[in-house]
């Protein structure tokens, strides 16, 4: 493989990986456009907490390369009085049945964002 087509790929994959990271901050910064899943111990705390714990989520911006390895903003850990809360984006088809063949593509992606207690992880 010849060094252009080595930078080809790497560029393209840079490219890709700006448009998946561009589309998850738009939807976890708005939760418009796909869907929020907060599981038991997140919905367990009280409406002030729960409403903490998404104000954090959607205003985290603290993506580093030991918790963004691929630069696409699906991964985030929060913390409210002491208790770490961890955000993770997944990319399924439109049908929700099975992982997306194309997560920099809205026609063929639904996007999922979950909140849970680090332990629940």
């Amino acid at each position: 493989m010849g060094c252009a087509l080595k930078q080809n790929i790497s560029e393209d994959a840079a490219a890709r990986a700006a448009a998946i990271r561009d589309k998850n901050d738009a939807f976890r910064e708005s939760f418009s456009g796909g869907r929020v899943l907060l599981t038991p111990g997140v919905t367990n705390l009280s409406d002030e907490q729960r409403r903490a714990i998404i104000v954090a989520v959607q205003t985290f911006d603290d993506f580093s390369p030991h918790n963004d390895p691929y630069g696409e903003h699906d991964f985030g850990a929060v913390t409210l009085e002491d208790a770490v809360f961890f955000w993770k984006l997944d990319y399924y088809d439109l049908d929700l049945q099975f992982g997306s063949s194309d997560p920099a593509d809205d026609d063929v992606t639904c996007r999922v964002l979950t909140v849970m207690r680090a332990e629940e992880y």
